[in-house]
């Protein structure tokens, strides 16, 4: 616990001082845990510090969390690839999408949506540096998906989520941030509702917040390195 305790207090740190140097106030960036491939237990000790939001990215190790911490006021955030058969399990337990590239994968969400619960909550995965190995849209088809996802009554467009290429440099790094956020304000004047941009991770924090992140997901730095071979 003492350990889980001391990373947390260093990530809230980080983004503190990055928000600060960049002139933002540090309740403007929100903390994405990303939780996937650690157990439920760990998860526990990070929401008794006061994180509630955790990103997943394989579906079956993250229904068995959410039904493990089902006591909890948590916040889940789906941020894997979504194939058609993971559809219904998304819509019936998340709280976010965040890695929607396709109109047909928006369109099952929307239908398998149950009434009774709030609407999904969006954000288009852009694939920033187009490349090869990345899913998301490219940047000029992300005007007409939000076009189309808006129609759609149980989703909630929120914003974009960005991977961007790995770069060492922070001024490229940056470069790719930056054309994100002009992304995301194109999107913002259309679509008032749009208040996230999902960008920045252990390695590149600091320049994802200079460019206007709103939401950073953060694994390593919290949980420390994960073991892979365990992976759904």
């Amino acid at each position: 616990m003492t350990e889980i305790k001391n990373r947390f207090n260093f990530i809230q740190q980080a983004i503190h001082e990055a928000a600060k140097q960049s002139g933002r106030a540090p309740d403007s960036i929100r903390l994405l845990a990303v939780s996937k491939t650690w157990p439920a237990d760990k998860l526990r000790q990070m929401a008794v510090l006061g994180q509630a939001c955790f990103g997943e990215n394989y579906l079956q190790e993250a229904l068995e969390k959410i039904e493990a911490l089902a006591d909890l006021e948590l916040e889940w955030h789906f941020i894997g690839p979504i194939q058609s058969n993971k559809t219904r399990d998304i819509a019936a337990h998340f709280d976010w999408a965040q890695s929607i590239d396709r109109f047909k994968i928006a369109r099952r969400l929307d239908q398998q949506r149950t009434d009774e619960q709030a609407p999904l909550n969006i954000c288009i995965q852009v694939n920033i540096d187009n490349e090869d190995s990345k899913s998301g849209v490219n940047a000029d088809e992300v005007l007409s998906l939000a076009e189309q996802i808006v129609q759609l009554d149980k989703l909630q467009l929120r914003g974009l989520m960005v991977i961007p290429s790995r770069q060492t440099d922070e001024a490229a790094q940056r470069a790719s941030f930056r054309r994100a956020h002009h992304l995301f304000q194109q999107l913002q004047h259309q679509y008032p509702q749009v208040d996230t941009l999902s960008m920045g991770m252990t390695a590149d924090l600091s320049a994802a917040i200079a460019e206007g992140s709103t939401m950073v997901r953060i694994g390593t730095a919290l949980f420390g390195q994960r073991d892979t071979s365990q992976r759904q």
